[in-house]
């Protein structure tokens, strides 16, 4: 599952999220990595298409450590952070008000989800 979350700081920042409950990488099924590389094509070719351009990323995963405690409460997700705001070549930057107090956001996450959702899924160099 990919979305933007409503407290996203980049403009097009997503997560990528299991559907079901899971801890690391290794603890997904064939099913799981199967539909995990088809929503990472899904989104990255969107990001692309966005600008028609080989979009730039930030992009890191969050999974439980490994050891001998329950960690149950951790979600297995991943973080995109595109610093691309209106088009190719005007870059996001985050000024000292927004790194010490609150990030401001040029759209909402529902108007970046609105417009990654109606994107094409067809890479603009294949059309």
């Amino acid at each position: 599952l990919a979305l933007v979350p409503y407290w996203a700081v980049w403009p097009f920042e997503t997560i990528v999220i299991p559907r079901r409950h899971v801890l690391r990488l290794p603890d997904l099924n064939d099913k799981e990595r199967v539909a995990l590389a088809d929503i990472l094509k899904r989104l990255l070719t969107k990001y692309d298409n966005l600008f028609e351009i080989e979009f730039p990323y930030s992009m890191g995963w969050h999974g439980a450590p490994f050891g001998d405690e329950d960690y149950q409460h951790w979600q297995l997700h991943a973080h995109f952070y595109p610093p691309l705001l209106r088009s190719a070549t005007v870059r996001k930057w985050l000024v000292g008000y927004e790194m010490l107090a609150e990030a401001q956001r040029d759209l909402t996450a529902e108007q970046a989800a609105e417009r990654l959702r109606n994107l094409s899924e067809t890479h603009f160099r294949a059309r």
